[in-house]
């Protein structure tokens, strides 16, 4: 089952127009991201989009195999060629061909297999172990990695004319914690995908105070960690359940960092000028210079702020589209349910016939 690439984020829309422009190209692909960014999804897209897809998807992981096994994966063997090799066995290489060779965690290909999978890269043709053939092959080569190549390079665990030739288009995978405004609808559409696995579980989304500290949340696993962190809130039917394993100082700032430092000697100072009109519109400025510096936090300001232009957008817009919600959410660029749920969270209602 393909996953769709999931999102509302400026980021997340830019790797989804970079797979439709480059998916028949067949140019080689290098995804880069931190651990469970979701660079298998990307492939999967790729593969998809591409005039390739109903030919062979062929998986290999060079971290999950020692150098002697995953060469003779990648390029085949031919019967005694080897202690256990009791018959002729097709690599990777040849299995995909016309189709798609992805080959996940690429940093840790062993620097002796490098050279020999740059030869295939470059000329196209193979020879098996324990084989004078050479073989010819067709297949569209998408590699991944989350480590920095290019260090990896400058210490000497990477070849440089291997990443120049499959870095020549450069997919970039931002960390969840970058493009908080796709767990909205991550949270949805793994829900609801994981309906039929657990059916015997409940299932809710977040409401607005939860949503809000799932987005504070760091999330140094990404997608992978959100995904199991919605199946462990099916399982026990409480998102509470969910953020006993999550830090509780990565969730929220702390009280500390919230509090207004140095405040001592200020007590007496006045808003003025233009300020007044901003804060005023989330602090109840009126009050003493102490209890005010209590009530200003940035970060609930800013919750604030976004709340405000958000709830003003949204109904702006549906006003111009006669309150047709679908419309509307494909000229926000944001998914219908996630429209609905901001409707709910702000208390945008149509106007009463």
């Amino acid at each position: 089952m393909m996953t769709p690439l999931i999102g509302d984020s400026s980021s997340t829309r830019k790797i989804t127009e970079l797979i439709k422009n480059v998916a028949n190209t067949c140019l080689n692909v290098l995804i880069t991201g931190e651990t469970g960014v979701g660079k298998d999804v990307v492939v999967q897209n790729l593969h998809a989009e591409s005039n390739r897809c109903t030919k062979n998807f062929v998986k290999l992981n060079c971290a999950a195999l020692p150098e002697t096994l995953l060469e003779s994966e990648l390029y085949g063997y031919e019967k005694g060629a080897f202690t256990g090799a009791d018959k002729k066995r097709a690599g990777k290489f040849q299995t995909a061909n016309k189709g798609v060779l992805f080959l996940d965690e690429i940093g840790d290909m062993p620097m002796a297999l490098q050279s020999k999978i740059l030869h295939v890269l470059q000329n196209g043709e193979f020879s098996p172990l324990g084989s004078d053939e050479e073989f010819k092959t067709d297949v569209w080569v998408i590699a991944a990695t989350n480590h920095n190549l290019e260090e990896s390079i400058a210490n000497r665990t990477f070849r440089e004319d291997l990443f120049y030739r499959l870095n020549i288009i450069n997919i970039h995978i931002p960390p969840l914690r970058e493009r908080k405004e796709d767990i909205p609808s991550l949270i949805e559409y793994y829900s609801d995908r994981y309906k039929s696995e657990y059916p015997q579980c409940q299932w809710r989304l977040p409401d607005s105070q939860t949503l809000t500290k799932l987005c504070n949340y760091p999330w140094p696993g990404n997608v992978r960690q959100l995904q199991n962190c919605i199946k462990k809130q099916m399982i026990f039917d409480s998102w509470a359940t969910v953020f006993e394993d999550l830090p509780c100082e990565q969730i929220e700032t702390s009280s500390e960092e919230e509090k207004v430092g140095g405040t001592k000697g200020l007590a007496n100072d006045k808003f003025t000028g233009d300020h007044l009109g901003i804060i005023s519109q989330f602090v109840d400025i009126s009050t003493s210079s102490e209890k005010l510096f209590e009530d200003i936090s940035l970060k609930k300001i800013k919750k604030l702020a976004s709340d405000k232009v958000e709830k003003e957008i949204i109904t702006f817009i549906l006003e111009k589209v006669g309150w047709n919600r679908s419309h509307a959410a494909k000229i926000l660029k944001i998914s219908y349910k996630t429209l609905l749920y901001k409707m709910k969270e702000f208390k945008v209602d149509p106007p009463l016939k």
